[in-house]
C-alpha cells in the first residue's frame, strides 16, 4: 500500500500543473458543446410551424418550377439561334458548291472563281466607302541585261 502514493505524488509533483490545465480546458470544452447542442434547433418542427410548412414548401416548389421553365425556354431560344446559324452555314457551303460546279462546267478554274466570290462576299460585307489602293510603278528587281 505504501507504493501507491508515492509514483501518484511523483506524478502531480512534475505535471500537475498541465494536469490542472487540462481538466480546465476539458470542462470548457464540455460546457461549449453543451450550450451549442442547445442552441440548434429541434428536428421536429412546431405545432405552429406545421401548419404554415405545407404553404412554404409549396410556394417554394412553384417558385423552382418557374425558375426551371424561365431556364428552359432560355435553353430552346439558344439551340433555335444554334440551329439558325447552322442553317445559314450549310446554305452558304452550298452556294459555293453551286457556284464552283458552274465555273467548271463553263471550263474555268474552279478555285479561282472560288476565291473572287469569297472576294466578293467580303467585299459585300466591308464597308463600300473604302477607296482602292493603286499600285504604284515599281522598279523591277533584276536589271533588263
Amino acid at each position: 500500500l505504501r507504493l501507491v502514493p508515492v509514483p501518484a505524488g511523483s506524478l502531480l509533483s512534475s505535471y500537475g500543473w498541465y494536469i490542472l490545465l487540462a481538466a480546465v480546458a476539458i470542462y470548457l470544452l464540455i460546457q461549449k458543446i453543451s450550450q451549442s447542442l442547445a442552441a440548434r434547433p429541434s428536428r421536429q418542427p412546431a405545432a405552429a410551424d406545421a401548419a404554415v410548412e405545407p404553404d412554404v414548401v409549396v410556394r417554394r416548389q412553384e417558385a423552382l418550377a418557374a425558375a426551371r421553365l424561365r431556364m428552359q425556354e432560355e435553353l430552346n431560344a439558344q439551340a433555335e439561334r444554334y440551329k439558325e446559324k447552322q442553317r445559314q452555314l450549310e446554305e452558304e457551303k452550298r452556294r459555293q458548291k453551286i457556284a464552283m460546279w458552274e465555273s467548271m462546267q463553263e471550263g474555268k478554274s474552279y478555285k479561282g472563281n472560288l476565291k473572287l466570290n469569297q472576294q466578293e462576299v467580303e467585299s459585300g460585307a466591308s464597308t463600300s466607302t473604302a477607296v482602292p489602293k493603286s499600285k504604284p510603278n515599281k522598279k523591277p528587281l533584276r536589271g533588263g541585261g
